[in-house]
């Protein structure tokens, strides 16, 4: 049994563990290459979070993806490659959008170099991925724009709320499902398509993918509030220092609307007012820790991970199947 990709995932078969390991190494190739530019200092700002590492997700996702047909067609990299690369381009907007300061560890690019340079070197980033994106034909670049699409109608919906008649909860749901879901989707529909597997194994690998995507990011929003370490790779507590709606809080806001409890209603003021406070700040953090909300934040991201699972079912069994189950559990562990 050997240990790869995010979350310590176990891959128990050699040849499967062979075939993983080579074609993120591929991967890597790839995005190194790929980022590369003739002015050395595009080169510098496009690798900047290629080289502060990551979980490789999508990537992986890809490989065992393909799995289900033959994992060694020539596709199947390239195609990893471009859903990594649009994974990123999209980390140097949101990271403008939210004006954070850490990524992965290290500074974000807005913080390094402004604004302006971290706009411009997503919008690169989205360039390479679609040159990559044109040597795998037509119908991948309609995969992937319509992909893209969702992602950004997601951002889009994000920024805007929901409507006054809209549940907010549902709101930030399909937010997910557009923001994370469709490029994770689109992660496990490449690497099956790449490697000729059958269309209704393509179906149900996307599907899968696009109910561990919301999972995925479902977990990041537990990790934000529950966790005393840098698990998510930013400080706990930042999305809420920042003011954005993650699940736990929508819970909150829904058991306060609801319910009226004083003690609910103080907890949401508190999380309105400046939490740039670090007392208060580490004051929000502890009450929300003891609320039901992040247990009932966990149960949706655990009922989006079975969702996941179940969708694997009409496969057939083997290594590679067993690999994306365990996913589904690695993504709930990472949630607690």
């Amino acid at each position: 049994m050997t240990v790869v990709g995010p979350f310590g995932l176990s891959v128990r078969d050699q040849a499967l563990e062979a075939d993983v390991q080579t074609g993120l190494a591929a991967v890597e190739a790839g995005l190194l290459d790929a980022t590369k530019s003739d002015v050395p200092f595009i080169t510098e700002a496009a690798q900047h979070l290629v080289l502060a590492g990551g979980k490789r997700f999508r990537p992986l996702l890809v490989m065992l993806a393909a799995q289900f047909g033959d994992p060694y067609a020539p596709g199947v990299v390239p195609s990893a490659v471009v859903v990594e690369l649009t994974h990123l381009a999209t980390l140097y907007h949101d990271d403008v959008m939210d004006e954070a300061d850490v990524r992965r560890g290290v500074d974000s690019a807005n913080t390094r170099w402004g604004n302006s340079i971290a706009v411009l070197t997503g919008d690169f980033l989205f360039a390479r991925a679609s040159h990559t994106l044109a040597d795998l034909g037509p119908e991948a670049v309609r995969i992937q724009s319509e992909a893209f699409e969702r992602l950004v109608t997601g951002q889009i919906l994000e920024t805007a709320g929901p409507q006054e008649d809209r549940d907010p909860v549902d709101h930030y749901l399909d937010v997910l499902g557009g923001k994370t879901g469709s490029l994770v989707a689109v992660s496990c529909r490449f690497g099956a398509m790449m490697s000729g597997a059958e269309e209704s194994v393509v179906d149900i690998l996307t599907q899968y993918g696009e109910r561990l995507g919301v999972a995925f990011q479902l977990a990041d929003d537990v990790l934000d509030i529950a966790s005393d370490s840098h698990e998510s790779g930013k400080t706990p507590g930042t999305d809420l220092r920042e003011g954005i709606p993650t699940l736990p809080v929508l819970h909150l806001r829904a058991a306060a609307a609801a319910h009226g409890r004083p003690e609910d209603l103080e907890l949401v003021e508190l999380v309105d007012g400046d939490l740039t406070d670090d007392t208060r700040h580490a004051e929000v953090l502890r009450r929300l820790r003891a609320h039901p909300a992040l247990e009932q934040a966990r149960r949706d991201t655990v009922r989006y991970a079975e969702e996941a699972r179940a969708m694997l079912a009409p496969l057939p069994d083997g290594y590679a199947k067993a690999a994306l189950a365990e996913m589904c559990d690695a993504v709930v562990h990472r949630a607690g």
